[in-house]
């Protein structure tokens, strides 16, 4: 994957290909210098940088996190039983739902995608906590009406469960997603085509957050500006074969490479994109 094409450019970064699914170890983990680079999710680095949001960061910032690029969409599907009766977000009230792990990114987006209907998990019958893949088996055995689940689209634990019980996917509309996008920049808005999954014949319009790779700050710019153009410029190719992600392939361009970034870009990664013809915007160039 990544990482081997890293250490083979030879380009004086060690990449090690630590399989962390926590974006929030690798924002603290980045941040203290045990890593040097790392993916992480757009929302929890955001949260991470402006010391808000989820509790591992509230009141302590990560100030020295730095972004390099947008990889692929995390896209926030919403799945509910059809016998739930649940059209709208609205209709979670008096529910069992389930909402991530406590502490998690995915509990965040469902209290930031509540908040804009004035809900919160006091009205729900029961918030339900746990790992995602155990949800997907409460939803099949009924034991949950419905659960917010942050993963690619096509994801095959729901092409899995839309099988095997009648469900739905609950549509974010247009005017909610500008809503959540003007507070939390982070969210942009996705369709999740029609017959992604079976028996869900028509497209649903949601929010997305974006997997994303972020460095720590004194990297120093040439090793990040190599690294940049070694991946992304010269082994462009090789990085779409050698990574097992057919959402990267699908999503990840350089153009669109710094579109939902939510934190100032290293000076590396900079001079990179520039010289791609890729406008930077001004509240992306670190200050000072």
């Amino acid at each position: 994957g990544m990482a081997k094409i890293i250490n083979d450019a030879n380009v004086g970064v060690r990449a090690n290909a630590r399989s962390t699914g926590a974006s929030v170890y690798n924002c603290r983990a980045v941040g203290s210098g045990e890593l040097q680079m790392g993916v992480t999710q757009n929302n929890i680095a955001f949260y991470a940088y402006h010391g808000t949001g989820v509790e591992a960061f509230r009141d302590k910032p990560v100030r020295n996190l730095r972004g390099l690029t947008m990889l692929y969409p995390e896209v926030i599907q919403i799945l509910a039983r059809k016998d739930a009766g649940i059209r709208t977000i609205a209709d979670m009230k008096g529910k069992r739902i389930y909402v991530g792990d406590i502490g998690s990114g995915t509990e965040q987006d469902v209290l930031n995608i509540f908040g804009g209907y004035g809900l919160t998990f006091a009205d729900l019958k029961t918030a339900v906590r746990g790992n995602a893949g155990n949800a997907v088996d409460l939803l099949r055995d009924g034991r949950i009406d419905a659960m917010f689940y942050t993963v690619g689209i096509g994801a095959s634990a729901i092409t899995e469960a839309a099988q095997t019980v009648d469900m739905d996917l609950v549509q974010i509309p247009p005017d909610r997603i500008a809503e959540l996008h003007a507070k939390f920049p982070f969210y942009t808005a996705i369709t999740v085509p029609a017959n992604t999954y079976p028996k869900i014949g028509h497209e649903v319009s949601t929010i997305t957050t974006q997997a994303m790779m972020i460095v720590e700050e004194k990297l120093a710019e040439d090793v990040v500006y190599e690294f940049m153009d070694t991946i992304f410029g010269k082994h462009l190719q090789q990085f779409y074969n050698d990574v097992q992600n057919p959402n990267l392939k699908k999503y990840f361009k350089v153009e669109t490479a710094l579109d939902g970034m939510p934190i100032p870009v290293h000076p590396g990664a900079i001079r990179f994109f520039r010289e791609k013809g890729v406008t930077v915007a001004d509240e992306l160039v670190p200050k000072g």
